[in-house]
């Protein structure tokens, strides 16, 4: 068998090509690529062509009005994603090697995660390990899934209905969503509402909230109670879902635990049924191929002890 550097392809791929690839694919385009590299069009274009030349596949279909990537650019753009993200960590990595306890730790999390678990792990983390940094991005959960499979984040906090492929999982903790109207609506403030009194009604939710998606259990209450099922609002952020309420856009499911003091503040009245509500697993996500500083594994250590430790009970919220 030949070894990996006796092979022709890593020797005869110029490597700049997977950099300018990687800014087509992540600007959507020949064009916008060109305007982010400082290049000319037609480079951006002839670099495409040897890259597929190279591969011998072609990996963009593209005219003047469409672009999209072919079953191989997919693959291509994956593989050179985790490339990508394990070139980012070689400083790091290298930096890492002194004897105190430091590096960059790199986290994506959904907009809705709110965890006293997770928050104290990272207090007793940064008293102990000053020198470690941050950086704690927000985005849907598919987008968390991706960076963790691209290897681009230290660890990921989301919910998903499966498990994603390459990826290890673990539940940080579990939520309870409940419904919630905003002061303007006609069902704020009263105690007596019964459940034949949502039908019909407007709906705001989060982009993940399908049937077949991770809040199909809050999709299937909506459901139940014969509220519209078409949302009149979307967001992949609990705060404009949040906001969307107050406004009276439409009613929307929320994790009880997060939005308890906007209840008592007067912001959010809660609508039934207000037993037997959806429960959702946060997981935590992590890449075993990645290869982590020293900050990196310290905390994913403590993390894991504190999962050990802690019983899933204690990390349910709102229950």
């Amino acid at each position: 068998m030949l070894k990996r550097y006796e092979q022709r392809f890593p020797w005869t791929l110029d490597w700049n090509l997977l950099r300018t690839f990687m800014v087509v694919v992540d600007e959507g385009g020949i064009t916008p690529a060109a305007h982010f590299l400082g290049l000319k069009q037609p480079t951006i274009s002839a670099a495409l062509k040897r890259l597929e030349d190279i591969t011998g596949h072609v990996l963009v279909n593209r005219s003047p009005k469409h672009f999209s990537l072919t079953p191989w650019g997919r693959v291509l753009h994956a593989e050179a994603s985790a490339i990508f993200g394990t070139v980012t960590q070689l400083p790091d990595l290298m930096s890492g090697l002194e004897e105190e306890v430091t590096g960059q730790i790199a986290i994506a999390v959904a907009s809705h995660v709110v965890s006293p678990h997770l928050d104290g792990v990272l207090e007793r983390f940064n008293a102990r390990y000053p020198r470690a940094s941050f950086t704690i991005s927000t985005m849907d959960s598919a987008e968390v899934t991706a960076r963790l499979q691209q290897n681009r984040v230290t660890f990921g906090v989301c919910l998903f209905q499966r498990p994603p492929d390459g990826l290890e999982t673990r539940i940080l903790y579990r939520e309870y969503f409940g419904l919630f109207c905003g002061p303007p609506h006609r069902l704020f403030g009263r105690k007596d509402i019964d459940v034949s009194e949502l039908r019909d009604e407007n709906t705001v939710s989060f982009q993940t909230d399908e049937l077949d998606g991770p809040l199909a259990g809050v999709a299937q209450m909506r459901r139940r109670l014969g509220m519209r099922s078409e949302p009149k609002g979307l967001s992949s952020s609990l705060h404009e879902v949040r906001r969307m309420i107050v406004a009276n856009i439409g009613i929307g499911a929320l994790p009880m635990h997060v939005v308890r003091r906007d209840v008592e503040a007067g912001l959010l009245w809660q609508v039934p049924p207000y037993t037997s509500l959806p429960a959702v697993d946060i997981h935590m996500l992590t890449n075993a191929r990645r290869s982590m500083n020293r900050a990196e594994k310290a905390l994913l250590a403590m993390l894991n002890a504190e999962l050990d430790a802690v019983p899933l009970a204690e990390r349910t919220y709102g229950a």
